[in-house]
């Protein structure tokens, strides 16, 4: 496929990223109060309207993961704006929390065919070893999520209410992203092979008498990850005030991990190429493990440790794209995506809960401790997975020789 088709391709599934996040997984960070007081609902019962779409999208991952095996990621995600639409349209005209809940189940659909993991599925399926670097750019995009999208859906709060902002947004799906998939993406994908785009790319496929093992431990490093990055998304500015900042500072604080998670990118895009993803998973976990023992540790330039979780974590959403495809080869890769997403959501979608258990346990201390404790064991087991991965390859090569 030509240069400008593959870019082609790496801007539409980008660019779908930011609107895919923005009204799914970011949107009620916004909403949930206006939908409170507007409906009477609690607001831990708003919230959990998210944590349901992540466990509905979990369940179903593998499922999505085989079907763009099978059909290619045109289809999958076209109808994954449709699921959106169908869900946020709902959600515009729900007045009973019933009504509500099944509106993010259907999002949820909507996120396990239209997020990260099925548009990294497409990549790999569709371009093979050589879409390592089509994923860094697409997680790129998908960085600005929140930049573009919580200025968006607030302008829209305040001048036109949640309801219509829902149904914005579920417009937003029809009109522009069903379309673009079904008219940029390609319509038939290259059948399954493992052939490699380079001789770099084919030493680095693991043999297949360890991938079992690889991918089981991968599979802990990205949940540990994900629920990592989950429980501090819902609960940060929670543990930075409990710690004696004030909102608008512990704000300005949040604020730093969005920009240090595209940076991180931007440098890896830049030179990560050269380094075996391994490397670079091993990067981020020991980032996002320093951020979070500086904030345990109540280290007083906070900022410092924020920058280095939201590098980490910035770093770790290529790795979920970019390790199964060295490790294990583009010939399985949307179905292995598929099965990597089951643990991944899930996690995601119990940790806000787990979070606040935490804090009303033993407050920031407890949490902090835990989080440092989780961090601390991924750096080790992501240890483990590098030499274990790199031996086996080694021994690959030697007998091969």
């Amino acid at each position: 496929m030509s240069a400008p088709h593959a870019r082609r391709i790496v801007v539409t599934l980008g660019s779908l990223q930011i609107l895919a996040w923005g009204s799914s997984f970011y949107l009620l960070g916004v909403l949930a109060p206006a939908i409170a007081r507007d409906t009477g609902w609690s607001t831990a019962a708003v919230i959990s309207g998210i944590s349901l779409a992540l466990l509905t999208a979990g369940l179903v991952s593998p499922r999505v993961g085989h079907l763009i095996q099978a059909h290619g990621g045109r289809p999958v995600l076209a109808i994954s704006s449709l699921l959106f639409a169908a869900g946020l349209g709902l959600l515009a005209a729900a007045t009973h929390l019933s009504v509500y809940f099944a509106a993010w189940a259907i999002i949820g659909l909507g996120m396990a065919s239209g997020l990260y993991d099925p548009a990294f599925a497409t990549l790999g399926r569709q371009f093979g070893h050589s879409a390592r670097q089509m994923i860094t750019t697409v997680t790129l995009f998908g960085g600005f999520a929140s930049t573009v999208c919580w200025p968006l859906t607030a302008w829209l709060l305040e001048h036109h209410g949640w309801r219509l902002t829902c149904a914005t947004y579920a417009g937003l799906h029809l009109v522009i992203g069903g379309p673009a998939y079904a008219l940029l993406l390609p319509k038939r994908p290259p059948a399954p092979t493992a052939t490699a785009s380079a001789a770099y790319a084919a030493k680095a496929e693991l043999p297949l008498a360890a991938q079992t093992t690889a991918l089981m431990l991968l599979g802990v490093i990205l949940t540990i990850g994900a629920v990592t990055m989950s429980l501090l998304s819902a609960h940060l500015l929670v543990l930075l005030q409990m710690r004696g900042i004030d909102l608008a500072a512990a704000v300005g604080l949040g604020a730093l991990i969005g920009p240090s998670q595209v940076a991180a990118r931007v440098v890896e895009m830049a030179f990560g190429r050269s380094l075996h993803p391994l490397w670079t998973m091993l990067a981020g976990v020991v980032l996002v493990a320093s951020g979070i023992a500086l904030l345990a540790a109540g280290f007083p330039f906070m900022a410092v440790a924020l920058i280095a979780y939201g590098a980490g974590n910035g770093i770790s959403s290529i790795v979920r794209g970019a390790v199964p495809l060295v490790l294990f080869g583009p010939g399985r890769y949307a179905i292995l995506m598929g099965r990597l997403g089951l643990p991944i959501l899930i996690g995601m979608a119990t940790a806000p809960t787990a979070g606040a258990l935490l804090l009303d346990i033993g407050g920031p201390t407890l949490a902090f401790s835990v989080l440092a404790l989780l961090s601390t064991a991924n750096v080790l087991i992501a240890g483990y997975l590098t030499w274990f991965c790199l031996k086996a390859e080694g021994q690959a090569d030697r007998a091969a020789a």
